[in-house]
Order: C-alpha cells, then structure tokens, then sequence
C-alpha cells in the first residue's frame, strides 16, 4: 500500500503559480521584440541594478576577471570541464552518420549538422552556477557550434569572475553579463547589439524556464524545465541522515525546489524527517531549503520495490537517487527519470558539478518525453537522397505516381510520371487523367 506521510503543494497552487509567471514574461518579451536594447537596458536597470556601458564583455574584460580567479579554483573549473568534454566526446562518437543503398540504384543517408548559433543562460543571481557554463557552452562547443553566446546575470553589481573563467574556458564566442528574461529574450529576439541565436539552452529560475517556453518555435530549446527537483528512493540500507542531506542538499535551490523521499522502510521515513529537522538548525543556506521542504517535500512509504517502482514512474522527476541494496534494479526498470544517481557512493551535487554528465535535465514530468542536455541536442541529423540509375528512378516513379493518385495530389504525382517518362521511356498519362 502506497501512503504519503508528508506532501506537497497541491496540483492548483503550483498552477497559479504558473499563470503569474505566464504573464509577466510575456509582456516583457513583447517589450524587447517592439523596443530591443532600450527594454533590455530597462530591464536589467530593474531587475539588477545594473547597465554598463555595453553588456558585452571585452576580451580585457574577460582577461580582468581571469586575473582575479585564484590558481585552485582555475584549476577545479580545469578539471571539471574535462570531464564534461570526454563524456561529451564519447557521446559525439557515439553518433554515427549512415549511408545505405535502400534499394537497387537509391541511396538514402543522414549526416549530423551543428546548429549555427546557440545562447546558453547561466544563472547567477542567487547563487554563482560556474557549473552550467561546463554543461551549456563546452557540450556545444564539442558538437561543433560555431557560435556561442553565453549570458549570466551580474552577480553582487559586476560580472562574476568565476563564471566568466568557466564560460571562456569553455569557448564562449560573446560573453553577455545579463540575467532573466531578458537575457534569453535578448538572444533569441536579437537587438541593435545582439544578434539572435537559432537555440536557447540551459538551467534558469521559473521565469527564465516560461521564456524558453514561449520562445521555443522562434527557437529551438534544449527542453522545458522548472525548479530542481530531487526524489531519494531509498532502503534501510542507508540512515536518515544520509537522505536528509540528499534531500536539503537540492531543496537550497530555491523555495519552490520539490524534494521527495520514496521508501519501503517507515522507521527510515521518520528518521529522515527527524535529521532534516537538526540539518535545518545549522544548514547555511537553511531559509531557503526549509521553504522548499516545508512547501514542496514529501515523504511516501510503499510496501515493495515494485510499488517504489511504480510511484518513481508517475512522478518522473529530475534527479532520482537510489540507495537501495541494488540500485542497478531501478536502472534495468525504471523509464521515466532526468538522471540517476546509483548507490550512496555517488548523489546529485556530483552531477551538478563534476562527475561529467550534463546537469541540465527535464522536470514537472517532462521526463516522460526526453532526456536532458547533451551533445546530440545541438546537432540536426538531417537526412539526403540520390538515385544513381535511370531504372531505379522509373521504379520509384511508378509507385510514387499510383500513391499520389491513391491521396488525391496530381502535381506530386506529376513529379514522379515526368521521372517515369524521361528515365523509363514510358508513355504515362498526365496526372489529372490517372484515377486511383
């Protein structure tokens, strides 16, 4: 039997939610697509205090801030971003461009073409998300972009010097200190000074992730995405304290952040729930992952792993760590998720930050439907076709005419005869005059 000990927000609140948001960043994106840079300006004087004399960073710029970045840190933003790149590369490789001859005389292939221009959002508000320049700005980069426009809010009244390391490290062709909407706005609507991008990528907060969503057919998207959310399924082969710090751990994100624990073991349940209590009396960001906690966690108990199965599948969350005597259960099971975290070795801050995987990843369900971030998404695989004789276009021709017949469209079925006449010296009727 599935019981939920602690839940969450319901269904119609985080709906309203939702309509707030909705609103607000489409009047703002219709602000920047009838006034360009002056509501970009405006906004961000607004928003962030803050309107330099160009958005744009200088290549001296980018040298400053290099200088101001400590030799540990260079080197940590160094590594990480070396394993992001040979996962990247792996998966790149993994991708194989084909050509078959389908049938005698046809050759049908597809190749992988990089998207031109691509703009990834890197927040930094709230927190300074070095980590999402590695995900957004080198995956694409691997792919084969040719030009990466990277944005980032100022941070504390000037550009963060980490996140500028991080995006320059990874390749960045423009560097935007610019936040919220109207950073993504900016970049995939252009202005007198930005020009646009074909894709908008990256993590953001709700009303970052509303103006992808609204953007997205003007532009690709990487994927629609809301606040991090963090689902622990758990066994008593772990301790309450362990999933407490999984779970606060993600839940700092920000105060609409769902955080779930999913279990079969109810003393752990309430051991957990226990040690996020004493967690939150000396946790330092504490105010905001008790907001999350308070608003958006929940604690469900079932009586079997096919139970805990189940319940994983309809929530398809984000990150989904399992600590379970075998993990590797869940992943030979489990369908819907953004990213797995297997045993209690590993957990999400790795993703997030260093392990090499992309951190960019699906929620409010959208797991049902598609993967996260990574090197494919900026590559179109775009398909050709050749025919190398006279006879195999006839061929084709002839059944290509009947079945345009069959569906009523005479000038695509005109398309084939003329192929049947010229290559196969055959006497077809005109279109109009063949019936299905």
């Amino acid at each position: 039997m599935i019981r939920t000990l602690k839940s969450g927000a319901t269904v119609e609140t985080r709906a309203e939610g939702d309509r707030k948001v909705r609103e607000v960043v489409e009047t703002t994106l219709a602000d920047i697509e009838a006034r360009g840079d002056v509501a970009v300006r405006e906004l961000s004087e607004r928003f962030d205090n803050w309107s330099p004399t160009s958005f744009r960073l200088s290549p001296e710029d980018i040298e400053r801030a290099m200088a101001e970045i400590e030799p540990q840190a260079l080197e940590d933003i160094r590594f990480a971003q070396a394993q992001v790149r040979r996962f990247a590369e792996a998966q790149l490789a993994s991708m194989t461009e084909i050509e078959v001859e389908n049938s005698p005389g046809v050759i049908l292939g597809h190749k992988h073409v990089p998207i031109s221009a691509v703009g990834c959002y890197i927040p930094g508000g709230g927190y300074p998300m070095v980590a999402s320049a590695h995900m957004s700005v080198l995956t694409a980069k691997v792919a084969g972009v040719k030009r990466v426009v990277a944005a980032a809010p100022p941070y504390k009244g000037s550009a963060h010097p980490a996140i500028v390391a991080a995006m320059h490290l990874a390749g960045a062709d423009e560097i935007l200190v610019l936040g919220g909407v109207q950073a993504v706005g900016a970049m995939a609507i252009g202005t007198e000074s930005i020009a646009p991008v074909d894709m908008l990528v990256g993590p953001g907060n709700a009303f970052v992730a509303e103006a992808k969503r609204q953007l997205f057919g003007r532009v690709g998207i990487d994927l629609f995405a809301g606040p991090t959310e963090t689902l622990v399924i758990a066994d008593d082969s772990v301790d309450g304290l362990l999933c407490a710090t999984d779970l606060l751990g993600q839940a700092e994100h920000g105060p609409t952040s769902p955080a779930a624990l999913l279990t079969n073991s109810e003393t752990l349940a309430r051991d957990t729930e226990a040690a996020i209590a004493e967690l939150l009396k000396k946790l330092p960001t504490a105010e905001l992952a008790r907001q999350a906690w308070e608003a958006y966690g929940e604690i469900i108990v079932c009586d079997s792993h096919d139970e805990m199965l189940q319940v994983a599948n309809e929530m398809a969350y984000e990150h989904v760590q399992v600590m379970t005597e075998n993990p590797d259960w869940y992943l030979e099971n489990m369908v819907n998720y953004g990213a797995l975290f297997l045993g209690p070795r590993t957990n999400v801050a790795y993703g997030d930050k260093v392990i090499g995987t992309n951190h960019t990843l699906p929620t409010k369900k959208a797991a049902r439907y598609t993967g996260g971030l990574w090197v494919g998404k900026f590559l179109k695989t775009c398909t050709y076709q050749k025919v190398l004789t006279d006879e195999a276009s006839a061929r084709i021709g002839s059944y290509c005419s009947r079945l345009c017949a069959l569906e009523g469209f005479a000038g695509h079925g005109e398309q084939a005869n003329e192929r049947v006449r010229r290559y196969g010296k055959q006497d077809v009727p005109y279109a109009g005059q063949v019936k299905a």
